[in-house]
């Protein structure tokens, strides 16, 4: 059987090897001072952003990257289990064994005896349901992590409340309830303080996040995609003033916003 050392350097070592790595980081003699130094909650915010940088990684389609990405997000749920080891909570052996007991039952069309005759649409009303009973009695919103992107867990919010008849029937009535609440919006900023304005804000977010569940469209997929167009277009920007030897601040608002427009041409001509 090989040591240790022998483990730690073998290219196919797999994830006994990452284990090994993440327990001699934590070394109390070995280990690396800085990963010492963690605990769940200020590894946390990493974690998040590691799935983040998964999340890119496929959008932008860059195979090679997200190969490393998700190595980086495998590694934090490796620092996660450690820590969980060291004081007696569980280990890795724990958390993979529950997800995959998790993954079967959760899928008895696959692993057990029901049909696999039912629609995308059908199987995930039944991971839900699955999901409502492993809870147990609870109430309507409880479960929704806390932690999640604000987006993302205003969308998980109104699904809950919706399976239990509180929804609006369709677009429109969340489209006249966003006209509402801007004209709030525009109220506050006028007459209220910073904290009635961010409120306000607050509200107009929510609904928007609400059609675009009515839409079936993901916010949090559809803003990236906005910013990564912002980001696109606003270089275009910089490129064309680069060429005539100035940056963005030496131009002005006037000339910026054709270069968009030049931009946004572009772009629908090449589609």
């Amino acid at each position: 059987m090989p040591d240790d050392r022998d483990l730690l350097h073998d290219p196919d070592g797999g994830l006994p090897r990452l284990r090994a790595i993440m327990a001699r980081l934590r070394d109390p003699s070995l280990g690396c001072p800085w990963d010492l130094e963690q605990d769940f909650a200020t590894i946390a915010p990493y974690t998040i952003e590691e799935a983040y940088e998964v999340a890119d990684a496929i959008e932008r389609k860059a195979w090679d990257e997200l190969r490393g990405e998700l190595g980086d997000l495998l590694f934090q749920s490796v620092f996660h289990a450690q820590m969980a080891e060291e004081a007696g909570h569980f280990d890795l052996d724990d958390v993979i064994r529950a997800i995959s007991d998790k993954m079967i039952a959760r899928h008895p069309h696959v692993f057990g005896t029901e049909s696999r005759e039912k629609s995308a649409e059908q199987q995930s009303a039944d991971w839900e349901a699955l999901k409502a009973r492993e809870r147990g009695p609870a109430r309507v919103l409880d479960g929704v992590a806390l932690g999640l992107p604000a987006l993302m867990r205003a969308v998980k919010l109104q699904k809950r409340a919706a399976r239990v008849g509180f929804d609006w029937p369709s677009t429109d009535e969340v489209v006249a309830k966003i006209t509402e609440e801007a004209a709030e919006l525009v109220e506050a900023r006028d007459t209220m303080s910073k904290t009635e304005v961010e409120e306000e804000f607050g509200d107009l977010l929510f609904v928007m996040a609400n059609l675009a569940r009515h839409l079936d469209v993901d916010p949090e997929a559809a803003l990236r995609g906005a910013n990564a167009k912002f980001t696109r277009r606003f270089n275009k920007i910089e490129n064309w003033l680069a060429e005539t030897g100035r940056n963005p601040a030496q131009s002005d608002l006037a000339e910026m916003d054709a270069l968009w427009n030049r931009a946004k041409a572009e772009e629908k001509a090449a589609k």
